[in-house]
């Protein structure tokens, strides 16, 4: 009977669960009665979530890194590639990372796929306005497509340029 008791208790539970062991008679008749199914529905629900966030985390630092690998290619009015406008790499980047976003600034922004954040993180879009978009690196410096006649690559922003608002892609 200690053996099985012993057996039970070392069962894995997983973290955050709170488990009673109860052994009911003699014999291999034995049940465990988990905690509440509150805890439980809990710990379903976090775990959830946490994979979400993960998958979005995930989601928004390939679309950086993918923005990165075009790092040199020319600013092209209304490109998708090989040549990039400022929305054209916004949203190609994020294609690469599976998350369609619309072609224009201003279509991103009537979407219900952004969500305003104010403090933003690597890869975020940071929006001039309503007609410029680039990714966001860390303060002070944006990577995009920035002008007819330059290369895609950093921008340095300050108190003459700096972008107006910021936004997660959900």
């Amino acid at each position: 009977m200690d053996k099985l008791r012993s057996s039970l208790a070392a069962a894995a539970v997983p973290v955050g669960m709170t488990a009673a062991v109860a052994v009911s008679g003699a014999g291999p008749a034995a049940s465990i009665h988990q905690g509440s199914s509150e805890t439980q529905h809990r710990a379903i629900v976090q775990s959830a979530v946490l994979t979400a966030v993960r998958h979005r985390e995930a989601s928004r630092l390939r679309a950086y890194a993918w923005a990165l690998s075009q790092s040199g290619h020319w600013y092209v009015w209304g490109g998708t590639g090989p040549g990039y406008d400022c929305s054209g790499l916004v949203m190609m980047a994020y294609r690469h990372a599976g998350i369609r976003l619309p072609r224009t600034t201003t279509g991103m922004l009537a979407s219900r796929l952004l969500v305003r954040v104010w403090h933003p993180r690597m890869g975020d879009l940071a929006f001039y306005g309503s007609w410029h978009v680039e990714l966001f690196r860390r303060w002070g410096y944006t990577f995009g497509a920035h002008d007819p006649g330059t290369r895609v690559g950093f921008v340095h922003y300050g108190w003459g340029w700096r972008p107006t608002a910021f936004y997660r892609v959900r």
